[in-house]
């Protein structure tokens, strides 16, 4: 029996810093990254182009440090830092597993990496490469999940996977509540209106205003980065411009 047809020909991969650590308080697990490394080369040799978005907070979080004195502007300035190095190292991941690779900067840092430019970054992807986009939108005050849909849109993304380590956006706290619901499909509305944590509001908003749906699902399940491409739609949360299930 075939395998189901790829359903994206281009997808956004939002993975936040702290998915990089594994069961650890702070850093990088080698075996995480070099899992998710070989879930993005299975995709990408299956002909996705795959861009992806990594926040830092496994190294640094300027809003945390912000809220205990630091100057709000050099806190988010650090944690683009982080992101620079958390690229850096699944650069290094892929790249060890035979895939080709480019990290794009926000912020001017081309000793280590190139400047983003969204003509080349576009052009990467058409002949393959995975691009990994670092130092958030270039701006204080703004998220790694905004920069994640801004990004998305700029190169014309079909979707934007939220990667996660529960299986999709609940009612509830689903560690704390057993009682907690899944949401199968919400709308951008409703994860507005509810502030259900999705991502933040202003990334939200840009996926709304530009058509972007988005899917939330644990990335820690063996797989199911692929499935989701091959059209498994019970996988997380689909968040778009339909009602609400």
């Amino acid at each position: 029996m075939s395998e189901p047809e790829i359903r994206y020909r281009r997808i956004l991969l939002k993975l936040s810093g702290e998915a990089l650590m594994g069961d650890g308080d702070y850093g990088i697990d080698p075996a995480v990254i070099s899992r998710l490394a070989q879930e993005i080369r299975d995709v990408s040799r299956a002909g996705v182009e795959v861009g992806v978005v990594i926040g830092g907070g496994n190294i640094f979080r300027g809003a945390g440090l912000a809220d205990a004195g630091m100057d709000r502007v050099t806190g988010d300035h650090m944690g683009m830092l982080a992101t620079v190095m958390n690229a850096l190292a699944m650069q290094d991941a892929l790249e060890r597993l035979g895939v080709f690779a480019r990290v794009m900067s926000a912020i001017r840092i081309n000793e280590v990496c190139e400047d983003y430019i969204r003509r080349r970054a576009v052009r990467h992807l058409e002949k393959g490469r995975v691009v990994i986009f670092a130092a958030g939108t270039g701006n204080p005050f703004f998220t790694t999940d905004s920069a994640a849909s801004l990004r998305a849109i700029e190169v014309s993304a079909d979707v934007l996977l939220k990667a996660t380590k529960v299986d999709g956006v609940y009612d509830a706290d689903p560690k704390t509540n057993p009682q907690a619901v899944r949401y199968a499909h919400l709308s951008y509305d409703r994860v507005i209106a509810d502030k259900l944590n999705v991502m933040d509001a202003t990334a939200i908003v840009m996926c709304r205003d530009n058509g972007l749906p988005v899917r939330v699902f644990d990335v820690f399940e063996p797989g199911n980065l692929m499935r989701i491409l091959r059209g498994g739609s019970e996988i997380g949360t689909l968040v778009d411009n339909g009602e609400s299930a």
